[in-house]
């Protein structure tokens, strides 16, 4: 179980390859997905890829990213020239005293308790909205322990007493996000694996040629964290690794029980690197920096809904990474990737994705102040339907007396807004693109306004005619309340600046009429 020779990795043809010939048939395009990735550990392992080609093309002092697997194998044993027999690339090694792949060195003295499926090693999933349960994987094949262990040592928050989390999120109970353009896919407008691997690395590469400066790290430093010995006790500097080091952030050994792959772990008193004081902010390129404080991007159980993605790019409150801004070599229609897992206090709430096309003509000023503000227009147009579909209903909750209404009244409005919101959501981008398309232009200006509001008109009445009847209210009042309830609802949005327009506009279409 080699990874630089063995085929281990099964590829989107079916066929399994080695590391090496992973990295070949990606850099040759030929690999749209890794089919027995799990959700959540798809950004773990493309970022892993990235990371990896980078350092591996950086310490071979090639200008050009190679297609050939033998020059790939190459590479990837110049990152580990002390182990003149790939240790460091295998699953199992015989000695527990060198590294095994994304397994640190055992230093003696430590207790270890056994895992017997990928699954029970990787990242903890408890969200109830995730279909991934622990500890199923009994028929589990090599690569399964592969993406478990990079999803773990890359992406893992703190678990408890021993169970450290790594250096690239703001906390143990935070996020490692993957905020990212991707080419589109030409077949289906999705995510093309090594479409998506290419142009990452080419940017990463580029960015170390102009020499931009790095956060925290020297070039050239440690790189790959599970070749070095972890005593108890010992943490890595930050100055003295590579700004793209691979980090391990537990102890972890693979060994070989009659035939079967089976983990053992192991507790550690402290991180593997000394980084808390960093709060995440060390150099991901695909993590948000908060500017104010310097922390890195934590997600909620909210995901990346339109609010954090303009909240992200517009709001100027955070650094956006550098493999989220437009590149020279981008073309074509490309998509903005949000992923990260939601973790609170030892658990996770869900695997958080979101895929945004942006179109071509939009590319080069996505992010840019005019766009910006056409999306706080619309974050406010959002607001006032919120706002009518919350006293329109509370009002029905209080059997239509207005001066009864408690703030219990207004928890009964929470699922409906909640579903208009995801009403709202899923036209939000393509109506932004549409209204930065035609801002030059006063007339197709207003024209594309008030299509973005009569869709918001059409979504939230269907809202609230499907919600009177799951508000509570006492049957004896339940005519009246309906009927105040929706003169309130509409009241409501005549008032608002961001909806008047389109009521006078509809009035002026009856009187045509």
């Amino acid at each position: 179980m080699n990874l630089l020779n063995d085929p281990i990795i099964t590829n989107s043809s079916g066929s399994k390859q080695s590391l090496s010939a992973i990295l070949s048939s990606m850099a040759q395009g030929d690999i749209r997905s890794f089919p027995r990735l799990r959700p959540h550990q798809r950004p773990a392992w493309h970022m892993f890829l990235v990371q990896l080609a980078a350092l591996a093309i950086s310490r071979s002092g090639r200008d050009e990213v190679p297609e050939d697997e033998c020059a790939w194998r190459s590479a990837l044993r110049k990152l580990t020239p002390d182990y003149g027999d790939d240790e460091p690339w295998r699953l199992v090694v015989t000695s527990r005293d060198v590294p095994g792949f994304m397994q640190p060195p055992d230093p003696g003295g430590l207790r270890w308790s056994t895992k017997s499926t990928p699954d029970a090693l990787d990242m903890l999933i408890t969200a109830r909205n995730h279909d991934v349960k622990q500890s199923v994987a009994a028929q589990a094949e090599a690569e399964d322990w592969v993406f478990a262990l990079v999803s773990l040592q890359t992406c893992e928050g703190y678990g408890g007493r021993g169970n450290q989390g790594i250096a690239r999120m703001n906390g143990g109970a935070s996020s490692r996000p993957m905020l990212g353009l991707v080419p589109a896919n030409d077949r289906d407008h999705g995510v093309h694996a090594s479409r998506h691997w290419l142009r990452d690395l080419h940017v990463l590469l580029a960015s170390r040629m102009r020499g931009e400066a790095n956060v925290l790290g020297a070039p050239g430093g440690q790189a790959l964290l599970w070749l070095i010995t972890w005593p108890e006790g010992s943490r890595l500097e930050l100055n003295g690794l590579d700004p793209w080091f691979i980090e391990v952030c537990r102890r972890v050994r693979l060994v070989s029980d009659k035939g079967r792959l089976i983990a053992e772990s192991a507790n550690a008193r402290v991180p593997r690197t000394n980084a808390k004081a960093f709060h995440g902010n060390v150099g991901d390129p695909w993590t948000p920096i908060e500017r104010k404080e310097g922390k890195s991007l934590t997600i909620s159980h909210r995901g990346f809904d339109y609010k954090r993605i303009c909240d992200l790019l517009y709001s100027g409150n955070w650094d956006i990474p550098i493999l989220a801004r437009p590149a020279p070599q981008d073309g074509g229609d490309m998509l903005l990737l949000a992923e990260a897992i939601s973790r609170g206090n030892s658990k996770t709430e869900g695997f958080k994705s979101r895929t945004i096309p942006v179109p071509t003509s939009r590319l080069r000023m996505f992010t840019s102040t005019e766009v910006g503000q056409l999306a706080e227009a619309q974050t406010k147009e959002i607001e006032a339907f919120d706002i009518a579909l919350r006293d329109g209903l509370a009002l029905v909750a209080a059997g239509g007396d207005r001066d009864a209404i408690k703030r219990g009244h207004y928890g009964f409005t929470n699922p409906p807004r909640a579903r208009f919101d995801r009403a709202a959501d899923a036209i939000f981008f393509p109506r932004l693109w549409a209204r930065a398309e035609s801002a030059d232009n006063p007339y197709e200006a207003d024209k594309a306004q008030h299509a973005f509001l009569a869709e918001l008109k059409i979504k939230a009445d269907r809202v609230f005619a499907e919600s009177l009847s799951q508000v509570p209210c006492r049957a004896i009042h339940r005519k009246r309340a309906e009927a105040r309830g929706r003169s309130r609802y509409e009241g409501v949005l005549r008032s608002k600046d961001a909806s008047r327009a389109l009521f006078n506009e509809l009035e002026e279409v009856d009187v045509e009429r």
